[in-house]
């Protein structure tokens, strides 16, 4: 066998493996992007409640907008304790932040349940309660 064969030979089996690693990678690829796209497209609900003294608003993710950029929906002056339930899609975040703004401090719980189990629950008191309660998706993992 010439050199020239032997080259041409080495070459066409290069190309072949590139080739069919390119089509493997491709593969899980397309696999990964149906993954993404199932998560990114499914809903789920979640209930989010405010309990305590003096709270002046309570914004939340109620389910508008992109996932990674979710519009915000806010109650002015709520009625205690405050329960709403709301379907949110794919890898967007649940949260709910109620504000309290009273001088003598106020006392403020808020929590996150999915499928009747608390995923995130956090309590304040003070001036100004902020932050709330913020979780993953359930469905992202």
């Amino acid at each position: 066998m010439n050199r020239t064969t032997r080259v041409t030979r080495a070459l066409a089996v290069s190309v072949l493996v590139l080739g069919l690693g390119a089509c493997s990678a491709e593969s899980v690829d397309q696999a990964v992007g149906k993954a993404v796209d199932k998560t990114v497209d499914e809903t789920y609900e979640v209930t989010y409640e405010v309990t305590g003294t003096s709270v002046d608003e309570i914004t939340y993710h109620g389910g508008g907008g992109e996932a990674m950029e979710p519009e915000l929906e806010t109650v002015k002056s709520p009625a205690l304790p405050w329960k709403k339930t709301v379907e949110l899609r794919g890898i967007m975040p649940p949260a709910v932040m109620p504000l309290a703004l009273e001088e003598g401090g106020a006392d403020v719980t808020c929590s996150i349940t999915y499928k009747g189990e608390v995923i995130k629950e956090a309590k304040g008191e003070g001036m100004l309660t902020a932050g709330g309660c913020v979780a993953v998706s359930p469905i992202a993992g």
